[in-house]
């Protein structure tokens, strides 16, 4: 993979205790204690060569892997786990293997290739991203943080992000499991803030090594740290490689200072707009409406086609404004166009 060669070394203790400026904030302060500390290589040292040896086999970090299928997982990646990605990044790849073969369809196929993998207007950010790599770069994925930002749907992670995994560029790459490593082990705290902060991105950048190899190691690195070890419910301590010198468990393992919010799913319209995209996934013909709000008559034999999502949709017996709503909604978002009076995905 691209960033994956061994680095050697002892696991030397550091610390970043030194130098903290109690009065600011704890990120701050560590960010500006983290600058310019003679043991931040030591930091690098031991995390990068911890991935060497664990490091997940995944298809978008290989070196043959293409910036568009590195930009695809990225997205895909975005609140769903790998094991739910992998299939269908495979399953696009092989269908679109290129920004011009995916913008060369209908947004509508993006969209019922999507499977299950929810949040469903990824699809069309993809479909817009790669229309916009084909009229805009001559259907190269772009190289540069600033002309990925400026890709439909791709926000600053994101660019950062394909930046670095794919063309091995130096960009501070912050998401989740990124800024949970962060604030455990360098700013003490259980969990970082409801959103990412200023201070964060400052303490990113602090930590990030200056040569850009190691630097796309490095974020890897950390983000697998949080993916596998430091996670959020159950981290894995004992099998850290940098537990000795973590803040947060020096401190005596705190509690965090918030709940966490999980996002319910039964019952809720996203739970109904689920049923619908499943049933416009697999239509050959616009489905009128009604077909969304009465059971068909039981004939006696198992459904078969649409009509088996059909039946789920059925199944959660949802009001009938809440179906209102799922149908306009998917219609506001672009997932769903109404053609010869019913419902379809966008051609």
């Amino acid at each position: 993979m691209l960033w994956s060669h061994p680095v050697c070394g002892a696991a030397e203790p550091f610390h970043y205790s030194v130098g903290i400026d109690t009065q600011t904030s704890p990120s701050t302060a560590a960010a500006d204690a983290a600058t310019g500390h003679a043991d931040l290589q030591v930091l690098h040292r031991r995390v990068t060569s911890w991935f060497d040896g664990i490091a997940r086999d995944l298809p978008w970090r290989e070196p043959d892997c293409s910036p568009w299928g590195v930009l695809v997982s990225e997205i895909m990646l975005q609140q769903t786990p790998v094991v739910r990605v992998l299939p269908v990044w495979h399953q696009w790849l092989e269908r679109w293997p290129t920004p011009s073969a995916l913008a060369g369809e209908p947004a509508g196929e993006a969209v019922r290739s999507w499977g299950r993998l929810g949040y469903p207007r990824r699809a069309l950010r993809l479909h817009a991203a790669a229309t916009a790599i084909v009229q805009d770069h001559g259907g190269k994925v772009p190289d540069t943080y600033t002309e990925l930002l400026a890709l439909p749907g791709v926000g600053s992670y994101t660019a950062a992000a394909v930046a670095a995994f794919a063309y091995g560029r130096r960009e501070t790459v912050v998401d989740t499991n990124i800024r949970r490593v962060h604030a455990r082990l360098v700013s003490g705290a259980a969990l970082p803030a409801p959103a990412l902060t200023a201070a964060e991105m400052r303490l990113a950048a602090a930590l990030l090594p200056d040569d850009d190899e190691t630097s796309v190691r490095w974020n890897a690195a950390v983000m697998e740290l949080g993916a596998l070890l430091c996670t959020a419910r159950a981290p894995k301590c004992a099998a850290c490689p940098v537990k000795d010198s973590c803040a947060w468990l020096a401190a005596g393992e705190p509690p965090p200072s918030y709940v966490p919010k999980g996002q319910s799913w039964h019952g809720t319209d996203r739970q109904v707009r689920g049923a619908v995209m499943a049933v416009l996934r697999l239509a050959e013909a616009p489905v009128h409406p009604d077909m969304f709000q009465r059971e068909p008559a039981d004939l006696g034999h198992a459904a078969e086609g649409i009509g088996v999502p059909l039946a789920a949709l059925h199944r959660l017996n949802s009001a009938p404004e809440q179906l209102e709503r799922a149908l306009a909604g998917l219609l506001a978002d672009g997932l769903a166009e109404m053609h010869d009076g019913g419902f379809r995905l966008p051609a």
